[in-house]
């Protein structure tokens, strides 16, 4: 039994050492959740950490939600301590695919694809799809996306003195540059 356990184990090394792993640890994440005639709601984490499996499609990020900054020094604290609760919820996570991705097909011509996968926010996991385009260009892969997140999906409550200069819909956007590891 600790022989198949053993080699069940190297079979695993074996095959992830092999893979096309891929990453970046400046990834670009924005969110947006702002409503005309008030103040921007505008936030960016320049240190999103993404890996890419390359033969797979295969996916993984995540951001330390305090990495988000926004203009307002004061929009960033009430962000951080009642909004995304980020003491008791200190980061966020996506794992997912990048559905009929093929390495060997990338070209410096931007290629459209759907990402899938669970994003975790404030303890809750959601799926998500998001559009993205995709290409090659000096051994790097880039990749641009976006997708809509609804702040209740993720039981993030919006106190009422304030529920009219927050957007319901959040926009959020990633940019990674992602290197060969």
């Amino acid at each position: 039994m600790k022989k198949i356990l053993l080699i069940s184990v190297s079979l695993l090394v074996c095959s992830l050492s092999f893979a096309q792993k891929y990453s970046s640890k400046t990834g670009k994440v924005t969110f947006e959740a702002s409503v005309p005639l008030f103040e921007d709601v505008y936030a960016q984490d320049d240190n999103n950490v993404v890996v890419l499996n390359a033969d797979t499609g295969e996916m993984a990020s995540v951001s330390m939600v305090k990495n988000f900054h926004f203009k307002v020094k004061l929009m960033e604290e009430h962000f951080n301590e009642s909004y995304a609760e980020t003491a008791k919820y200190p980061k966020t996570t996506f794992k997912g695919k990048i559905l009929n991705f093929d390495k060997s097909k990338l070209t410096a011509n931007a290629q459209k694809y759907t990402v899938q996968g669970t994003l975790n926010f404030h303890g809750v996991d959601r799926t998500v799809s998001s559009p993205a385009t995709v290409y090659t260009k000096d051994g790097k892969i880039y990749m641009k996306g976006n997708f809509v997140a609804k702040s209740a999906d993720f039981k993030v409550t919006i106190p009422k003195m304030v529920m009219k200069k927050v957007a319901e819909n959040v926009n959020v956007e990633y940019n990674y540059t992602l290197v060969k590891q």
